[in-house]
């Protein structure tokens, strides 16, 4: 699968109940920009109100990324004013994968670096290959990460959470699978065939129970999540208005 960068960068499969969404800029390793995250968000809510849907999966095209995050094409040049919009184009998105009732497995090959590897933390069930490569690097872009701070502080501890956020350092699917981050490690040509089944076998559990538990389960942590996000705006806005982000992502673009 190709995409050109007039679209669609974002393409949907079907497989008997199972919904497969996936992400379509490999050229870009599948990073994230506007029109990528609206196509997104647009087709989860066609996938949440459709009955014949019983569980999505999560994927990048390719073999070489789930999605390496963000473009920094697009946020190289912010504002410190931008901070509120930028955290809400990210609640939105991060919403929409929250607001399906639907289980979500997410199959991923290659890189989930920042945005994405938090994507792949609100995800039900992670399918991984062990050489996989899983973190959050934003510090290395001159970013704090308010919400992967608490994705994986809810996942793995304070301890790990810290050392993963202040190193901005990549865990190979091994180490992710033995932390408990990703619950299936399989050869990398078995990763979507992998998810695939998990998420077929979880479409066809009682669809009533299933609706129930993901409320719940968004109800007890959406008091976390929204702090997360909130301290977004602040810590977003500071770090922008530093001027390190826009000097640092203009920096790694120029030196590709």
């Amino acid at each position: 699968m190709t995409a050109s960068e007039e679209g669609p960068f974002v393409l949907l499969e079907r497989e008997d109940a199972v919904a497969t969404v996936v992400l379509n800029r490999p050229d870009r390793l599948n990073a994230w920009h506007a029109e990528m995250r609206a196509q997104v968000i647009a087709l989860l809510a066609e996938l949440a109100a459709d009955d014949e849907v019983g569980a999505v999966v999560l994927t990048g095209a390719g073999d070489r990324a789930f999605s390496a995050g963000q473009d920094l094409g697009e946020s190289a040049g912010f504002e410190p004013s931008q901070a509120g919009w930028w955290v809400d184009e990210w609640r939105r998105l991060y919403g929409a994968v929250r607001a399906l009732d639907k289980p979500v497995v997410a199959a991923i090959r290659g890189v989930a670096a920042g945005s994405a590897f938090q994507v792949a933390l609100l995800a039900d069930v992670r399918v991984a290959h062990p050489e996989a490569r899983l973190g959050q690097p934003e510090i290395r872009s001159g970013l704090p990460s308010p919400l992967g701070l608490w994705l994986l502080e809810q996942r793995v501890g304070l301890s790990r959470a810290t050392e993963l956020i202040l190193t901005g350092r990549m865990m190979e699917g091994e180490e992710a699978h033995a932390c408990g981050l990703v619950h299936h490690l399989v050869a990398a040509g078995e990763v979507r065939p992998r998810a695939v089944e998990v998420a077929s076998l979880l479409g066809r559990l009682p669809q009533g129970a299933m609706r129930l538990n993901k409320q719940l389960l968004r109800e007890r942590s959406e008091p976390g999540f929204a702090a997360a996000l909130e301290a977004g705006h602040h810590w977003h806005q500071l770090a922008y208005g530093s001027g390190e982000p826009q000097a640092l992502m203009t920096a790694f673009m120029a030196a590709k």
